[in-house]
């Protein structure tokens, strides 16, 4: 006996939450794109590796954004017969994507700051500081706009996260500016593009570790399989919980699936149904991770016995 347990209440509330962060997006993509054009206008005139690092930045950041709102617009998708989740995992992918960009975009910027180290070059400084502070005001308010949604999913963090990062490069472009208009040290421009590089790699692996963890179908973080077996366990005519998996299809979609093996009484006085609310109340109120779309497999000791024994 199965049954899909699936909180549908809040359909309407996602939906409106939804449509608020794709114009978040929309407006932070426009943001960050005329930002990019600015900054590798800048670092041609300026020739500044900093300055051409963070543009290289924000080519991604604005790549990632548009992959963002893509995404933002696929969730909205309804289900269907083939793809049961509709587009749920697509934010999931953009965030994979996304981090992996970022990745290879520090390691590269890190790679060539420190080559530079070793061959400075003429830096204009008066540009730079220019063109650093326009990156920083522009940055500044992508930062405000999508700031009420950044908690909403895994997505909108991606995003939030780029444009953070992106904004602390623009600090360092404008300090480095500071530090070669008063003291004529050209290096600063390349220390400055190893600090932003330094601002991408850790975030960007952490990212990556996090979305590596949904789409290999791991436990949600934060959720105890023993504990939650314990506690099922403990519920009246429960016998054992075998074939129990957790997973996650997106970023607040948890989905769980167990056997349950009952005893006979509980098929016999009809009580499965009553069981099946308690299992499914249980998973979705008693934990920390609450999981409403919970499938359930209600079976009599004898149907395990006569079957097969999970390995699980």
């Amino acid at each position: 006996m199965g049954h899909d347990h699936d909180h549908g209440s809040g359909h309407g509330h996602n939906h409106d939450h939804s449509t608020v962060n794709r114009t978040r997006l929309t407006w932070a993509f426009v943001i960050t794109a005329t930002i990019l054009v600015a900054e590798v206008v800048g670092a041609l005139l300026t020739n500044s590796l900093a300055l051409l690092v963070d543009a290289a930045h924000m080519l991604t950041d604005s790549f990632g954004l548009l992959l963002a709102l893509t995404a933002a617009n696929l969730v909205l998708r309804k289900p269907t017969l083939k793809r049961t989740w509709g587009f749920r995992r697509a934010e999931v992918l953009s965030a994979t994507v996304q981090s992996a960009l970022l990745l290879a975009v520090g390691i590269y910027a890190a790679v060539d700051a420190v080559r530079r180290l070793f061959i400075p070059t003429q830096v204009h400084a008066d540009g730079l500081l220019i063109f650093g502070i326009i990156g920083l005001v522009g940055n500044l308010i992508a930062m405000w706009i999508i700031s009420g949604g950044r908690e909403a999913n895994l997505n909108m963090r991606a995003a939030f996260l780029e444009v953070l990062n992106d904004a602390l490069g623009s600090v360092a472009v404008i300090i480095a500016a500071l530090v070669i208009h008063f003291t004529g040290w050209t290096s600063a421009d390349s220390v400055a593009a190893i600090v932003i590089a330094a601002l991408i790699v850790p975030r960007a692996v952490k990212l990556l570790g996090e979305t590596t963890h949904i789409l290999l179908e791991s436990t949600p973080r934060g959720l105890d399989l023993e504990a939650v077996r314990a506690h099922l366990e403990q519920q009246g005519g429960v016998i054992a919980v075998h074939d129990l998996h957790a997973s996650q299809i997106a970023s607040n979609l948890p989905v769980l699936t167990a056997h349950i093996v009952a005893e006979d009484r509980m098929f016999t006085a009809g009580a499965t149904g009553q069981l099946l609310r308690d299992l499914q109340q249980c998973v979705a109120d008693h934990f920390e991770v609450s999981i409403e779309h919970s499938t359930f497999q209600i079976e009599p000791k004898s149907h395990r016995d006569s079957s097969y024994h999970s390995q699980c």
